[in-house]
């Protein structure tokens, strides 16, 4: 146009990033990925699985893509995945729930969530966290504009008490988050804590969150309860769970919420405009692994992974790092007090320099300074790969 000049130098002064970049930032556990990377060491920080893919799940997805399964899918998920969640979670916990107007599958638990807290929370909302809490729950909350507030669990049992839970309650809390199994402390909510907490979320009309993503990781006689299935809970209650860690799909990005109709339309709309879908043809090998497998896979997962457990629990042991030995999900929180530096995240890095070892400082598990002598060890490993690990883990007492 005459008179107009470009030369791409102009100033861009005015220009800068939206407020809501100081609300998310990256998360420690990528970070300490990234740094294992640099130094080609052996990754115990992010919880990636690297176990194998059941082959029902495999072959699965493939005839789905041969079938040309691959264009978008409904915004609460493909029927046969939905059939297949409502299918599963009745034969292990008895819950019922309708695949036509109860369930919405995401990308990923971690997407359910983030579309649950868009449609029922308002800017300023409060939800309840337990601390030590997973960290993509404080960002999701603060990304939607809620407010996490926090309940302390101590160790070794990570409890909690009634006050505790009366100490953070206000007119604006609005929800609650239980993450059973839990990220990072292995926490199984016992059914006494269950109960208290349908009591207090009843008697002040909260919603409450679930992230049960770690369901069939569970140990030593414990048993994983949905806090759905309590009496008056389902209403509500937002279930939220996924196959990324029971199949060992954690790249595939398949989640699910199941919820009262009421709030499932609105969380399927919310769905579709951050998603679109979860890809389709993951969605149906998903499905033929629900389908597929039976509770011989599940109790053989779990006794898998508590003899993974107790590896790196001794490991860490022998090393002088004391152990919490987690009652589920494949975590364990190791006191690391005893290696050189002055925070959480300067251990864990004497520790990666030393070992080759990566884990997830414990700072980035709790709001205040209460994590600066933890750190967060994932198990989930090949053997071959844990057993690695285990050796340089134990070497650390030669340079502490």
């Amino acid at each position: 146009m005459a008179g107009l000049s470009f030369s791409g130098k102009e100033s861009i002064v005015g220009l800068k990033l939206s407020k809501r970049h100081e609300w998310v930032v990256q998360s420690e556990i990528r970070n300490m990925s990234i740094e294992c990377e640099l130094v080609k060491g052996i990754n115990l920080s992010q919880g990636v699985c690297d176990m194998e893919v059941p082959s029902a799940v495999r072959q699965g997805a493939q005839a789905a893509m041969d079938a040309g399964i691959n264009t978008y899918t409904r915004y609460d998920g493909l029927p046969e995945l939905r059939e297949a969640i409502a299918h599963k979670v009745r034969l292990f916990s008895g819950m019922e729930a309708d695949p036509g107007s109860e369930i919405i599958v995401s990308a990923g638990a971690t997407g359910a969530f983030y579309c649950a807290c868009l449609a029922l929370l308002d800017p300023g909302d409060e939800v309840i966290l337990f601390e030590p809490y997973y960290g993509y729950h404080v960002s999701t909350l603060a990304a939607t504009q809620a407010v996490p507030v926090y309940v302390r669990m101590e160790p070794p049992d990570w409890t909690f008490s009634d006050e505790d839970l009366k100490k953070v309650l206000s007119p604006k809390t609005r929800g609650m988050m239980i993450n059973t199994p839990a990220n990072p402390s292995g926490k199984v909510f016992a059914p006494a804590e269950l109960q208290r907490l349908a009591a207090f979320a009843a008697r002040h009309d909260l919603f409450v969150f679930t992230d049960e993503i770690y369901e069939h990781f569970v140990y030593d006689g414990h048993r994983h309860i949905p806090p759905a299935t309590l009496p008056g809970m389902k209403e509500r209650t937002i279930t939220i769970a996924g196959l990324s860690k029971t199949f060992s799909i954690t790249g595939w990005r398949v989640g699910y919420a199941i919820c009262d109709a009421k709030w499932a339309q609105t969380i399927g709309y919310f769905n579709d405009l951050v998603y679109v879908c979860a890809p389709a043809p993951l969605q149906m090998g998903v499905a033929r692994g629900l389908m597929e497998s039976g509770p011989d896979y599940y109790d053989k997962l779990a006794r898998e992974y508590v003899n993974k457990r107790d590896k790196i629990c001794g490991a860490l042991s022998n090393a002088g790092l004391e152990p919490h030995a987690p009652q589920g999900a494949y975590y364990v929180l190791a006191d690391i007090s005893r290696i050189p530096g002055e925070n959480s995240k300067a251990k864990a890095m004497n520790l990666l320099r030393q070992t080759g070892v990566a884990c997830v400082p414990g700072e980035a598990f709790y709001h205040d300074e209460a994590g600066e002598n933890l750190a967060r060890f994932c198990f989930a490993k090949e053997d071959a790969v844990l057993d690695e690990a285990c050796r340089r883990i134990e070497q650390m007492g030669n340079f502490c």
